[in-house]
């Protein structure tokens, strides 16, 4: 058997257009990025969003937000696929998911933070990721329901910010298609 790389086109045409895509199901998590300070990783995470058809982002505090040349670059015309909103206080958009039965977790290293396999999800999900120095702020964590990390081998003690997010959120699509 011969492997046979598809052609752009073959690609394309079997993606759905912006209005098919809004009466899909979408994975119910929602994204609270917290002073994220790369522009180029807010793009990246909203490329990974349009590919696991997350529910919502929310760009809390600082986080750079749509239109920027540097966030466009690298989401890929993601950012009309994704739904998203900015708001400067994320303590009121994660009380607020609380307040709809969202459990709330924070990808964060902690005393209690679990390897992001053995954590037990359930959705509707609210993901909180942190600046990329500082990681996710006290004030977050305090209202937290559960802290998932992931295990790091290396010398390093964590994945650049938009990569981690990618790592856990195909996790969790495969936890809910019932793929592990």
């Amino acid at each position: 058997m011969r492997i046979r790389k598809l052609s752009f086109e073959e690609i394309r045409s079997s993606r759905p257009t912006i209005d098919e895509l809004e009466k899909k199901r979408r994975l119910p998590v929602s994204v609270v990025l917290e002073n994220i300070r790369s522009l180029y990783n807010v793009g990246s995470i909203f490329r990974t969003s349009d590919g696991v058809l997350a529910e919502k982002l929310y760009l809390c505090g600082y986080t750079g937000y749509p239109p920027r040349k540097e966030i466009e670059k690298t989401a890929l015309g993601s950012i009309g696929s994704v739904p998203w909103e900015h708001h400067p206080d994320p303590i009121e958009i994660v009380n607020g998911l609380r307040e709809r039965d969202y459990l709330i977790v924070s990808l964060e290293h902690t005393d209690s933070s679990v390897a992001y396999t053995e954590a037990a999800y359930r959705f509707p999900l609210c993901l909180i990721l942190g600046n990329e120095v500082e990681g996710v702020s006290e004030n977050l964590l305090s209202i937290t329901d559960v802290a998932i990390e992931i295990p790091m081998y290396g010398i390093k003690q964590s994945l650049n910010v938009s990569v981690a997010y990618g790592v856990v959120m195909y996790h969790m699509v495969a936890q809910l298609k019932g793929i592990q």
